[in-house]
């Protein structure tokens, strides 16, 4: 089973849950934890795996051969990115707008177009206990973190239970990152902007069509209904809640696991494990 873990915004508590869930789970189960949040990646400060290997990560990008090239405009006008541009004497390359489809390579009548490789980021392979630990490093200054994504899933060994924690937001990264997921976990915070982004991440696996239920972190700020009726409204699990705690923050901000301070919430996380199979089947 593929169970991600993502929020609607950044700083909800998903690398708390995805954490939580893989060590409880890995005391009977092998577990592959996957960070895909590659532009921030933070499991590793509380699984303390040891890394054992680190793969550089690449993506194709056009390069011209500018003594065949008769600047005709043929790539320019197929890259729907534009991530070319063809002047009078030269054509210009932006690699951080190009997706890698490797169309202009394909439509280029003179093939003065041949790929290179470019890094994104690097992918490190390592273990925690009985946790196979898999996370991105986007590099800095890169914009592509789906590549990257793309390539730590690949990995992905479904004899395993999978756990992935996803990066925040709603946009290609998450879809990547969540895709072909057999249940998705939705942190979410008891507030205005929690619930506002709770519901664009809704949406986002509706279109997906990926079974779903609902975390709520940091229980007990006051508004905890806001996200209770909204999600009894719209027929989506309120699975567990996890309260607003000063000693949870305080071992979280030491790189402390939610399960190493509250032990309790290891027979918690089992348990939601069978409730998602008993929502999946």
């Amino acid at each position: 089973m593929i169970i991600s873990v993502a929020s609607g915004k950044g700083g909800t508590g998903k690398t708390t849950v995805a954490v939580g869930l893989a060590l409880s789970l890995s005391e009977e189960n092998l577990v592959q934890f996957l960070d895909c949040d590659v532009e921030e990646p933070d499991a590793h400060i509380f699984l303390k795996p040891e890394i054992n290997q680190g793969l550089t990560v690449e993506v194709p990008i056009p390069e011209i051969s500018e003594d065949r090239c008769t600047h005709c405009g043929l790539c320019a006008q197929f890259c729907v990115y534009k991530a070319l541009a063809v002047l009078k004497d030269t054509v210009l390359v932006f690699p951080e707008l190009c997706h890698s489809c490797g169309g202009c390579k394909l439509i280029c009548p003179e093939q003065a177009i041949h790929e290179v490789g470019q890094r994104v980021g690097v992918a490190e392979y390592g273990s925690a206990g009985r946790i196979n630990f898999i996370q991105g490093k986007l590099d800095i200054g890169q914009a592509r973190a789906t590549p990257l994504i793309r390539k730590i899933k690949k990995q992905i060994n479904t004899t395993n239970l999978v756990v992935i924690d996803s990066p925040p937001g709603t946009s290609c990264p998450v879809v990547e990152a969540v895709r072909d997921s057999n249940f998705t976990l939705l942190v979410t915070e008891p507030t205005p902007f929690g619930l506002n982004d709770l519901k664009l991440s809704v949406e986002v696996l509706r279109q997906l069509e990926i079974p779903m239920g609902v975390i709520i972190n940091r229980a007990g700020l006051g508004a905890d209904s806001l996200i209770e009726d909204y999600c009894r409204q719209e027929k989506i699990p309120v699975l567990m809640s996890i309260p607003f705690d000063r000693e949870i923050a305080r071992a979280y901000s030491q790189g402390v696991a939610l399960t190493a301070v509250l032990p309790t919430y290891r027979a918690k996380f089992k348990e939601l494990l069978w409730t998602i199979k008993e929502l999946t089947r």
